[in-house]
């Protein structure tokens, strides 16, 4: 739905909301938690330019309890959308309420944008598992299953972390394919994986399947999200069963939760190759072929030790999913699967189909076998103690305000003595 808080012509009175390439115009009004010291309780917020305002300082709210407002549902997430726009304009009656509402970003922390129950990993980047696949079945990179069912597997919330906390490097059993047995060591080929994180808004009932024309009502908003991947670990573990030690060690994810109402103006038919097989009727919908993709861009950015400022190593979009967000809702849930506010899904790592667009440092590096050439000289396979990892995400359409959704980063620290 797109109405007048989209005007690209409207502006705020907290002027460095208009600045454009700032990620939090008007148009956009994220939700996330602040505070202002470490020992004050978690405040629900939205970013507006380089500020956060207060929603129960300003009126908006009577409660902290950000699950509770996930759970109201989009008509409540609408309304509190327009009274945001509108409060929040130049010339608005409500600026002095406001103002006194409104909290320098700089002077805040930033946690975690909700309480995270639990966390669901998929597979939709079909570039991703093709180029992975070729790693190691050259001749049949994608399962048979692949192109029929959205892929994924239950993570481990408890290690989810908010933007720029640090990153231990994780140990686990590591065999290479030429030893005779393996043994325990601090991974040696430390992994990002670029991906969106789907933060669930009101939930089912246990053994109520969530039809996919429901399912984007279910849907609260998007986070970026850092699955952190041990790969030597999970070559060794992954078969039967899957990821384990190898993703659990940790996952960040961006502080600020773009709702589905701000990218409204950036949707997009999902279609897929003439030759592949269509969705399953229960994964099929008109509104899901007409607006299920997002144009959203995504990068991936750099530092090392040595350098002063990043460099950017990739950039996808998140169109080029194999599988709509609605249908890995629709997925999780038809065999009765009960989702709860908060919940969080990761749409698996976002590739494009060229070489240079590789989400995570496996696709770039060819599985290690070709370094990647950084601009100061320095080559990496793998992540190497003291790099820094941001991703960042942006919706840009011609006629339209640019909207962002923040950092997500996390510095790499040396592994502890095992």
């Amino acid at each position: 739905m797109i109405d007048d808080t989209h005007d690209p012509a409207l502006t705020s009175w907290v002027e460095s909301a208009n600045d454009p390439g700032t990620d939090f115009p008007l148009q956009n009004l994220p939700f996330g938690r602040f505070r202002g010291a470490s020992n004050e309780p978690w405040r629900i917020g939205v970013a507006i330019g380089d500020c956060v305002l207060d929603l129960a300082a300003a009126g908006l709210i009577d409660s902290q309890d950000m699950a509770a407002l996930l759970a109201q549902g989009a008509s409540r997430r609408r309304a509190l959308r327009r009274a945001l726009s509108q409060g929040l304009r130049h010339g608005s009656a409500e600026r002095s309420r406001f103002e006194a509402a409104l909290r320098p970003l700089a002077q805040v922390e930033l946690g975690l944008p909700c309480d995270i129950g639990d966390y669901s990993d998929f597979y939709a980047g079909i570039h991703h598992a093709t180029a992975v696949g070729k790693l190691m079945r050259p001749d049949h990179p994608l399962l048979p299953n692949y192109k029929w069912v959205p892929i994924g597997y239950h993570g481990r919330a408890s290690s989810i972390v908010p933007s720029g906390t640090p990153i231990r490097r994780p140990c686990g059993q590591i065999k290479p394919a030429e030893a005779p047995q393996p043994w325990l060591a601090a991974t040696r080929r430390l992994d990002y994986e670029l991906e969106m994180g789907i933060v669930i808004g009101p939930g089912n009932a246990l053994g109520e399947p969530i039809p996919i024309a429901q399912a984007e009502d279910h849907i609260f908003g998007f986070v970026l999200l850092n699955d952190w991947s041990a790969r030597d670990l999970q070559a060794w573990e992954y078969q039967p069963l899957g990821p384990f030690l190898a993703k659990s060690f940790a996952t960040t994810i961006s502080p600020w939760i773009v709702t589905l109402e701000a990218l409204a103006p950036f949707r997009a038919p999902y279609e897929r190759p003439a030759a592949d097989p269509q969705p399953l009727p229960y994964l099929d919908s008109p509104h899901n072929r007409a607006h299920g993709a997002l144009d959203i861009t995504l990068e991936v950015w750099l530092r090392t030790p040595a350098m002063r400022v990043p460099q950017r190593l990739m950039r996808s979009n998140l169109r080029d999913l194999y599988w709509t967000v609605a249908q890995l809702v629709t997925h999780q849930t038809v065999n009765g699967c009960n989702l709860r506010p908060g919940d969080l899904l990761g749409t698996g790592t976002v590739s494009g189909p060229g070489e240079d667009q590789g989400g995570s440092l496996l696709e770039l590096t060819a599985g290690g076998r070709r370094p990647l050439n950084l601009s100061n000289g320095e080559t990496r396979t793998f992540l190497q103690d003291g790099d820094t990892v941001i991703l960042r995400a942006y919706c840009v359409r011609e006629g339209l305000r640019r909207i962002g959704f923040g950092e997500c980063a996390g510095t790499i620290l040396p592994a502890r003595e095992v």
